[in-house]
């Protein structure tokens, strides 16, 4: 019998932030406008990749909106 494991991940890091007027609807705290990328790893070997915006919590990081 053979049996196959496979470690898939995603990571999401913020390329460049600029504030914007607003606050989070979570914490109240100031929001920012983002460009965000993402990048699927399959066994720490990244093969996808995708940017996209978002309006991002500064405080605690939540995304309120996202623009793909």
């Amino acid at each position: 019998m053979v049996c196959f494991c496979f470690l898939v991940d995603q990571e999401r890091k913020v390329r460049r932030s600029k504030p914007v007027a607003g606050t989070c609807s979570r914490c109240g705290r100031g929001a920012s406008v983002a460009d965000m990328k993402t990048a699927t790893r399959f066994c720490h070997v990244p093969f996808y990749w995708k940017s996209w915006k978002a309006v991002i919590c500064t405080f605690c990081g939540a995304i309120l909106k996202s623009y793909r």
